[in-house]
């Protein structure tokens, strides 16, 4: 019998990504497990950014791993003081919008007293323009993404840390995110811009995952997710796996110090 090449080769590039993925899963072995932990899954916000979409791809694995899960469509989930103290992981996915007073006050009190958090593209990182507190808390807010959807690379900078331990550089057509950034996050994988659509901006370096404290909370982050698509990057979705599991053990795992300045002292 002779096979369809095209079918071979879909079948070889199946059997690569599970390899790759058994292999990086693997190495993150050592992060928290979510297994018994309470996530709140919030998501609402513009459309163009699938958020309905994104929460709905993720919910299995969220559950394969033992999380018990709420979801929410609204931000009236963050004044519920019962459902804040006693949740471990908040995952947002609501980009632009307006949030209000109280429920800013929610968000910020959960995360700075413990609860983990975390996000992706401008679900997490161009939720609450008005709001710099909250950007205070991310570490970071989207500013412009030059060209719109274009080919571009992530690179792996930190290859020690946990979340990022063996995976590789990817490359992916989606928005590249230029950011203002919180000089004191750890970052562990960054972009590098050309000058095709900016001139200003060749050879600027932009983190595009990193990881940092909220008083006890951990927040987590990762520019890429513009469409659900971008996270069928098996590096891709390793990284968010790896960066939920590891904001997930705010509550529970000794608060790690990593503070390094890169600015030259006079």
């Amino acid at each position: 019998m002779k096979l369809n090449p095209n079918y071979c080769r879909w079948i070889m590039r199946s059997l690569s990504i599970v390899i790759l993925l058994s292999a990086l899963t693997v190495s993150g072995n050592d992060l928290p497990s979510l297994k018994g932990k309470k996530v709140l899954m919030v998501y609402g916000g513009w459309d163009g950014h699938y958020p309905k979409q994104l929460t709905e791809k993720l919910v299995p694995w969220f559950r394969e791993q033992g999380a018990i899960l709420t979801i929410s469509d609204s931000l009236g989930v963050y004044t519920n003081k019962a459902i804040m103290s006693d949740v471990d992981l908040i995952f947002q996915l609501w980009t632009m919008g307006k949030i209000s007073q109280e429920q800013e006050k929610g968000l910020l009190e959960a995360v700075r007293g413990g609860v983990g958090l975390a996000g992706t593209h401008g679900g997490l990182g161009d939720s609450f323009r008005d709001n710099t507190e909250y950007q205070y808390m991310v570490g970071g807010q989207w500013v412009a993404h030059p060209g719109g959807e274009i080919d571009y690379t992530v690179q792996v900078t930190d290859h020690d840390d946990a979340v990022t331990k063996g995976v590789g550089d990817f490359k992916i057509h989606s928005e590249q995110y230029y950011m203002h950034v919180d000089p004191n996050v750890k970052v562990l994988a960054t972009t590098t811009f050309n000058g095709d659509h900016n001139s200003w901006i060749d050879g600027a370096v932009m983190p595009v995952v990193w990881k940092k404290y909220y008083g006890k909370g951990r927040v987590f982050y990762i520019s890429v997710g513009h469409t659900p698509k971008d996270f069928d990057i098996p590096e891709a979705m390793e990284i968010l796996w790896r960066g939920i599991r590891w904001a997930s053990g705010s509550k529970y795992e000794p608060y790690e110090k990593w503070m390094s300045p890169v600015y030259p002292k006079k």
